[in-house]
């Protein structure tokens, strides 16, 4: 299996993850916010650290500024955005906070290419446009009022953030080590507010409900979920992965119908096609390559990753681009 047919199937696997949570957060509205989000990210910690020792991979430690990208994932890509997650269910309907993730694809698109120090692939872009009206069209004609406009805002924020953030620091701590610092930091700063506002006694509230949800979104929406998506970045640039965030308003209308919502309309279905049609326009672009990717590719030393290596760390020298797909192979 290719380095790009696997990180499409790595990121799209992921987004559906994440797409689960957002029905599951509407479960949750009630629930002392910070406490639970905090129990949540302290049980992925724990289970990535259990994961990684029982399989034996290395998990390199954070320097210098690497705590600052890690610090900056677990605030805005974390912390705000299911905060923006949670808040926003309670104003508007799921569909409304999956439609904010619409956007995503066009903003990576966009972003990631120039934070590397290069151009957006206008085949990159066409695609995301489509995937964004597709993504768009399944999440369309929710319920919101003005606040749950705004957290969708601050929904759309964190998602960028979450990726753009770990570009620098993918290629030297690789996916798994990426995905468990900025956990255990998240759960830090939740644990701090919990504390602060809701009080030491809030965790003896939650009940059976939403210990089962905090640990879906531990396993599946977190654990899981993280590294699936960091090793797909790594593999496919931020841009191309970014593609695969329209499947996450799809994911999002099919949890809702599990809950109890409507089948959907035909509108709906237009949309899934769409993504689908977005997808095979942004991923037919040419890889992009790079003087050092051009070196690399000809040095008769380098060995071909295996597939199921799933995020094994890089070594020192491989770095990940924002915009390409990493090519130290």
């Amino acid at each position: 299996m290719s380095l790009r047919r696997s990180g499409s199937v790595l990121a799209a696997a992921a987004m559906t993850c994440v797409g689960s949570s957002v029905a599951v957060s509407s479960t949750i509205t009630g629930a002392p916010l910070f406490t639970l989000q905090a129990v949540r990210y302290a049980l992925a910690a724990v289970l990535l650290v259990v994961l990684a020792r029982a399989t034996g991979r290395h998990l390199p430690r954070p320097h210098g500024w690497e705590w600052a990208w890690l610090g900056g994932i677990a605030l805005t890509g974390l912390v705000i955005f299911n905060i923006g997650v949670v808040r926003g269910t309670a104003h508007a309907e799921p569909a409304v906070i999956g439609v904010a993730v619409a956007a995503v694809p066009l903003v990576l698109a966009l972003a990631g290419p120039l934070v590397g120090g290069t151009r957006p692939s206008v085949a990159v872009v066409a695609g995301a446009a489509v995937v964004s009206v597709g993504a768009a069209l399944v999440s369309g004609g929710g319920r919101t009022d003005l606040a749950g406009l705004g957290w969708a805002a601050v929904v759309l924020a964190g998602e960028v953030a979450f990726t753009l953030l770990a570009v620098p620091v993918l290629g030297r701590l690789g996916p798994w080590a990426v995905a468990l610092h900025t956990v255990w930091i998240a759960a830090v700063m939740l644990a701090v507010l919990a504390v602060v506002v809701e009080g030491p006694a809030a965790i003896v509230t939650l009940d059976a409900g939403d210990l089962l949800a905090a640990a879906h979104l531990a396993v599946v929406v977190t654990a899981l979920a993280f590294v699936l998506w960091y090793t797909a970045v790594t593999r496919l640039g931020a841009d191309r992965a970014g593609l695969f965030t329209g499947v996450v308003p799809v994911a999002a209308a099919a949890g809702g119908v599990l809950l109890g919502a409507p089948i959907p309309a035909p509108v709906v279905w237009a949309g899934m096609g769409l993504v689908a049609a977005g997808l095979v326009i942004g991923l037919a672009a040419g890889t992009r390559r790079t003087p050092r990717s051009r070196e690399s590719a000809t040095s008769s030393g380098r060995k071909a990753r295996s597939d199921d290596d799933l995020g094994c760390p890089r070594r020192s020298e491989a770095r990940v681009h924002a915009g390409e797909p990493a090519d130290s192979r």
